[in-house]
């Protein structure tokens, strides 16, 4: 299927690796120039030859820095010439519990996970609705609909970013335009931050890895993990011309592990 976007602008953040990267390869395949952020200078000029040899006739554009800060902000927003396509993603707080996070450690959630991609979105929605075409896909979590207990700081910044994006994507001033606003929600993901959280458990229960890894896949009706390469397409299908009347949805892609019907 020709998604109808190829020659548009893609702003993806987050980009050097996992979920983002997987997401901007799958706009660079379909055509699309893209400007990746990430905070690792090393890792996104890697990626970023990686996208160049997927398909030399889009450009690929390289910001090092930190999307949560305004100046990352700022810098990746001045490096790409228009955002038809805007992919918000930032690394999820640590886990714990809640009796140990201070105000410090809330409102650095929250600035991460739920302000930062307003912010962007705030810098960015207008112009989409005046050329007539925008497509905003925010990467939050499969918690924000089956909370982790011991994801508290994540499950509220991405749920306050759920609840302001239910209300905003169905403003008709941008519905109308062609502007749709969507969140995708991962499960268990072949990630490095999975393999983070599984390697932390086995230290903590001093089983094996590849025991805690198959108990976790288990937990799937897939019985794997996802690839970000899967995401990357599903991402890609939002983004494209085809996607238009889909608007404030929240879809998940966990391999069927969340088990409510709604």
């Amino acid at each position: 299927m020709d998604l109808g976007i190829a020659g548009k602008w893609a702003l993806v953040c987050a980009a050097s690796k996992g979920l983002g990267k997987g997401c901007a390869a799958a706009l660079v395949g379909e055509g699309v120039n893209v400007v990746i952020t990430a905070r690792g200078e090393a890792a996104l000029l890697a990626t970023a030859a990686e996208l160049r040899a997927l398909n030399p006739a889009v450009q690929v554009l390289t910001v090092a820095g930190d999307i949560t800060t305004i100046a990352g902000r700022v810098a990746a927003l001045a490096a790409c010439p228009r955002v038809d396509i805007l992919v918000n993603n930032a690394g999820g707080p640590p886990p714990g519990d809640f009796r140990d996070w201070d105000r410090e450690a809330w409102i650095k959630a929250v600035d991460a996970n739920m302000l930062t991609p307003i912010e962007l979105i705030k810098a960015v929605v207008d112009g989409m609705a005046e050329r007539g075409f925008g497509r905003i896909v925010n990467i939050t979590s499969g918690a924000v609909k089956a909370p982790i207990d011991i994801l508290g700081l994540s499950n509220g910044a991405r749920s306050g970013l759920t609840g302001f994006v239910a209300g905003l994507a169905r403003q008709a001033k941008l519905a109308s335009r062609n502007v749709t606003i969507n969140n995708l929600l991962p499960g268990a993901y072949d990630t490095d931050r999975l393999k983070a959280t599984l390697s932390g458990a086995a230290a903590k229960t001093g089983q094996p890895l590849e025991a805690v890894a198959e108990a976790r896949r288990q937990q799937s009706p897939a019985r794997r993990f996802g690839s970000a390469e899967e995401f990357g397409a599903t991402c890609a299908f939002l983004c494209s011309a085809h996607a238009g009347f889909i608007v404030g949805q929240n879809l998940l892609s966990d391999g069927g592990a969340y088990p409510g019907t709604f």
